[in-house]
């Protein structure tokens, strides 16, 4: 457990950069908010609800100071065939049962899986959230939907954004970009796109509900698999963006905590109207790179976000989203490792094919959780290889023929199976079989059953055969699983 003082200096540890950072964050979130609620399809407040109470209840709850949560696609994509077929009623019950699953699997402390995320599927991750952020900007660059003031406006926000903090990093610059492309398209009159434009924001606060839904095992046999996918992949990107921002800040946080903070923000905002979502990475680091480190950072980007939308909703809708798309580009750029690039060909292949196949894959799926679960499906297989090629087994027969021993060196598992069945004359027929295992680890019932095979056709050559050097598990395994010395057991293991 973590102590009060702990706890308290990840709220006041950093107060003056956690309010500047917190109000940048929440300009970002609303058009993203707004977007995400079209692409679930559902009114703009379910979103803007739902990344100010996410925000809010992470910040408070969550594992990772620092670390913006609030409405994603990535969740917003899983809901819309919930919403079209049973409408948003189901979508607040599927958001709700979504985070008390991840309340369970936070309590189960299943957040360890991250540790079996290879380096290569994190990279890729972040190449291909890098990538998405930009293509999302791009309906904002259009020519046929927009004018040529739009690309001065978003290169005259990216100068700022760059060159500003060579002034002073007194004042975040994405803060400063979009205060003065406000004032200047304000002031001039230009005709360009604003956040009013993408849809009408909310003018009332947030009121606790109960989704209006029967409430029987029909309702949970629809709305259970939107639930568990939601959760599933909130918490996958929630960890994994926990990680970079780990690494962006040289700190470590709590995962199962995380979980557990993750699960409290969807439970409770599936209440007050708000669909469900996950950490975003693009917030969380234009919050680091604005300054922002504790807890405070993400609870007033989320109350900043209601104050915004719902009492300053005039001023919010006058901004240009030129100044908001000139600052997720410098997010896509900050966040794609280009580094990577150069290390393509330097690193070992089958690393680089990971990365590549997890970024080809999020591009091409726009689902970040299938591009991250080739990715680590890859690394399982490139790995098992490259044990299976440590796998050997020598052999030397006594001088009078009558005893032949193997060495078994390595990990016998399904991997190397077919290595240790060819490594054995059957035909040969000594009187006499030593097979020993000092120098190996049997893993997986794969290799017990060839264990099993290599002996019983050792003795159905009239063969005595005999294993020695098994240390204690695999010992445990064998003794468990193994079926050589049981009746009948060439005809039962024939069998399988």
């Amino acid at each position: 457990m973590m102590s009060l003082d702990a706890y308290r200096a990840e709220w006041f540890g950093n107060i003056r950069a956690d309010l500047l950072s917190g109000l940048v964050v929440a300009l970002a979130l609303i058009p993203e908010a707004i977007a995400f609620s079209i692409i679930a399809g559902v009114d703009p407040k379910v979103g803007l609800y739902a990344s100010f109470s996410i925000a809010v209840i992470t910040g408070i709850a969550g594992g990772r100071p620092g670390m913006i949560s609030a409405a994603t696609a990535a969740t917003a994509v899983l809901m819309v065939t919930l919403v079209r077929d049973h409408g948003l009623q189901y979508l607040l019950a599927a958001t709700v049962l979504a985070g008390l699953l991840q309340i369970v699997m936070g309590l189960l402390k299943l957040g360890f899986v991250m540790r079996y995320v290879s380096k290569s599927v994190m990279t890729g991750f972040v190449n291909a959230l890098a990538i998405l952020i930009f293509m999302a900007q791009l309906p904002e660059l259009d020519p046929r939907e927009v004018t040529w003031l739009t690309y001065l406006l978003v290169a005259a926000g990216l100068a700022i954004i760059y060159l500003f903090p060579r002034i002073t990093r007194a004042v975040p610059s994405p803060l400063v970009t979009i205060i003065v492309l406000t004032a200047l398209v304000w002031a001039l009159g230009l005709d360009v796109r604003s956040v009013g434009d993408m849809g009408e924001l909310p003018d009332t606060l947030p009121v606790f509900l109960i989704p209006d839904i029967p409430l029987n095992l029909e309702t949970l046999a629809i709305i259970f698999p939107y639930a568990m996918a939601v959760a599933v992949v909130g918490l996958l990107e929630s960890l994994m963006t926990q990680n970079i921002v780990d690494d962006l800040t040289d700190t470590k946080s709590d995962r199962n905590q995380e979980c557990i903070g993750q699960g409290l923000a969807n439970t409770a905002t599936g209440f007050i109207g708000g669909m469900a979502g996950c950490a975003m990475i693009g917030q969380s680091i234009i919050n680091v790179k604005s300054g922002g480190r504790g807890r405070l950072s993400c609870f007033v980007a989320g109350v900043f976000l209601l104050i915004l939308v719902v009492g300053l909703g005039d001023l919010v809708s006058i901004i240009p989203m030129p100044a908001l798309v000139a600052i997720m580009i410098m997010v896509s750029i900050g966040t794609f490792s280009w580094s990577s690039i150069r290390n393509l060909a330097v690193h070992p292949r089958s690393s680089s094919i990971v990365m590549l196949a997890t970024v080809a894959t999020v591009v091409w799926t726009h689902n970040l959780a299938i591009g991250v679960l080739v990715g680590v499906l890859l690394s399982g297989i490139f790995f098992a290889g490259k044990i299976a090629q440590l796998f050997r087994v020598t052999s030397d027969i006594s001088p009078d023929g009558r005893v032949r021993s193997y060495r078994v060196e390595g990990q016998l598992f399904y991997g190397s199976v077919e290595d240790f069945m060819a490594a054995f004359d059957f035909r040969e027929a000594p009187e006499r079989v030593v097979i020993d295992v000092s120098r190996a680890h049997i893993w997986d019932i794969s290799s017990v059953q060839a264990l099993d095979m290599a002996i019983l056709k050792f003795r159905r050559e009239g063969a005595e055969v005999e294993v020695v050097g098994m240390n204690a598990a695999t010992e445990t395994l064998v003794d468990r699983l193994a079926i050589h010395d049981k009746p009948g057991a060439l005809d039962q293991l024939s069998a399988h």
